[in-house]
C-alpha cells in the first residue's frame, strides 16, 4: 500500500487529519477551486519562461529560433514551445491576439510598439513594467523596462 493510498485509512481512524500528518506520509491535499503549480501553469506563464530561458540569445533579423532571434521569433517560439501557435510578424501576432488593456496585461501577455497604427516591435510581458524581448542587431535577448508609452497589450487564447 502506497503513502497515498494510506491517507483515507488514517482520516478514517482519526477523524481527521492535519496538513502536517497527510505530507507526513506522502499524501496530498486537494482543497477546491485551487490549482496545483502544475495546473496553474498557463500556455502565457509558460512562454514566458521559455523566452526568459533564452536570456543572451543573439539578435538576428528574420531568426525564430533555437540559438538565434528577432522580436516577433522569439514570441513565436516560445508560444509554440507552450502549445500556441502564433504567426510570424509582430503586426501579424498583433492582428492575432485578444487586445487588452494596460490595466488588465498579466505576466505573459504580448507588448505591442506602436507608431501610429503601425507594430514594429513586440515582447512578452514579464510584469513590473518590463518585458522579455530580441532587441535589434547587435544585441540580445533580455529582460528590460517598457520604454515608451506607445504600447498595445495583446492577450493569446
Amino acid at each position: 500500500m502506497t503513502a497515498l493510498n494510506r491517507v483515507p485509512s488514517l482520516m478514517a481512524r482519526a477523524g481527521t487529519a492535519s496538513a502536517l500528518t497527510i505530507a507526513a506520509v506522502g499524501g496530498s491535499i486537494v482543497v477546491p477551486g485551487v490549482a496545483s503549480d502544475a495546473a496553474a501553469a498557463t500556455p502565457a506563464t509558460k512562454a514566458l519562461k521559455i523566452a526568459a530561458s533564452k536570456k543572451g540569445s543573439p539578435y538576428k533579423w528574420g531568426a525564430t529560433g533555437p540559438r538565434r532571434f528577432d522580436c516577433s521569433g522569439l514570441t513565436l517560439y516560445s508560444f509554440k514551445k507552450a502549445g500556441k501557435k502564433l504567426p510570424r510578424t509582430a503586426a501579424q501576432q498583433y492582428n492575432r491576439s485578444h487586445h487588452i488593456s494596460a490595466k488588465s496585461r498579466k505576466a505573459g501577455d504580448l507588448v505591442f510598439f506602436h507608431s501610429g497604427s503601425s507594430v514594429y516591435h513586440v515582447g512578452i510581458y514579464a510584469g513590473k513594467g518590463k518585458i522579455w524581448h530580441a532587441p535589434k542587431t547587435g544585441d540580445v535577448v533580455k529582460l528590460q523596462k517598457i520604454w515608451t508609452k506607445s504600447v498595445w497589450y495583446g492577450r493569446v487564447s
